[in-house]
């Protein structure tokens, strides 16, 4: 197959691509520096998790800052095999973003920037890259499923508004440089070895213990909840085939079935014989109360469609759960 420089590789939908790409045949080689935002024992046991499947020599992992550029593009360099980039790095959450600002823009805008210095560096090396962006560039909207060539120019946080940057930089260097980018942007991907900072994941350990859980926007809150198996088949599909172009293309990738939070909440504790205590609270800030995503571009162009509905991907969630957690 080829050989896959893949950012984020400790990551919940990082881990999961590396094993996919690695399951057909290709090499891939993995950046991450499995920064503490949440606790880095989950990384390394994904890690640990994907190394124990992998073919020997298959999967190689450089621990680095994607915002320590110079090391990134000396890495990129020297890397003379990899013929595609899955950009997935990223400082993720939306409410840690008001806390701290700094760690955002240092991954998301000069991470990103560093990755698209190191793809022009390579002179046509690699042939295509493919990079996370997310539901959030489109604020706080809740009419109707959201298009790519909708506005995007009021995001309701600051990693909204670092991801949205790293849309632009690409249109840029796409145009400067004629480089083939593909942008993808994430709804709620949920499942197995997810993020604990996610409400499903939340919910799940509060429950189990006893504990309440909040439920923002007392509960009216809608989500297109996007099955992480389906996320990285299209961005498997989305690596394959680079625009004929060579220019730069923005696809949704989601669920296209906005869920409600209180019916995820229900599903919840059937799986888990439990009964949540709920506690109403009101919007966060940064929150939006709605996605809903238009992937109509992502069936057309790759003939990708979500196959997994919210019961089955909560399902092979809390399965995963009881075999790690016990």
């Amino acid at each position: 197959m080829g050989r896959v420089l893949v950012t984020g590789a400790a990551g919940f939908i990082g881990a999961h691509l590396c094993q996919a790409l690695l399951a057909r045949g290709d090499e891939v080689v993995g950046i991450d520096n499995l920064n503490p935002y949440y606790d880095p024992a989950l990384k390394e046991a994904r890690l640990a998790a994907l190394t124990g499947h992998a073919r020997p020599g298959a999967f190689r992992l450089h621990r680095l800052d994607l915002a320590d550029t110079d090391a990134l593009l000396a890495l990129m360099k020297a890397e003379t095999g990899i013929d595609r980039v899955a950009h997935l790095g990223a400082q993720a959450g939306v409410r840690w973003s008001l806390e701290a600002p700094f760690a955002y823009t240092a991954a998301n805008v000069t991470g990103h920037l560093g990755i698209l210095e190191g793809v022009r560096r390579s002179e046509g090396r690699i042939a295509h890259t493919v990079y996370a962006s997310t539901s959030s560039v489109y604020g706080s909207r809740t009419d109707g499923a959201f298009r790519e060539t909708d506005r995007v120019d009021r995001p309701a946080s600051l990693y909204a508004a670092t991801k949205a940057a790293g849309e632009l930089m690409s249109r840029v260097y796409t145009d400067l440089y004629k480089l083939p980018l593909t942008g993808l942007r994430f709804f709620t991907v949920y499942g197995p070895w997810g993020r604990p900072d996610m409400a499903y994941w939340l919910f799940t350990e509060a429950m189990l213990q006893g504990r309440p859980i909040q439920l923002f926007n007392e509960g009216r809150m809608r989500r297109d909840f996007t099955f992480v198996d389906d996320i990285v088949a299209g961005i498997v599909a989305a690596l394959d085939n680079p625009p004929a172009d060579g220019g730069h293309r923005l696809y949704n990738i989601g669920n296209s079935r906005p869920e409600e939070l209180l019916d995820m909440v229900s599903i919840l504790e059937e799986l888990l014989g439990v009964q949540a205590v709920r506690v109403l609270k009101p919007m966060q800030p940064g929150d939006v109360p709605a996605t809903f995503a238009d992937v109509s571009a992502m069936k057309r162009d790759f003939g990708w469609e979500p196959t997994t509905d919210l019961r089955t991907g909560l399902g092979h969630f809390v399965r995963w759960w009881r075999g790690h957690f016990g």
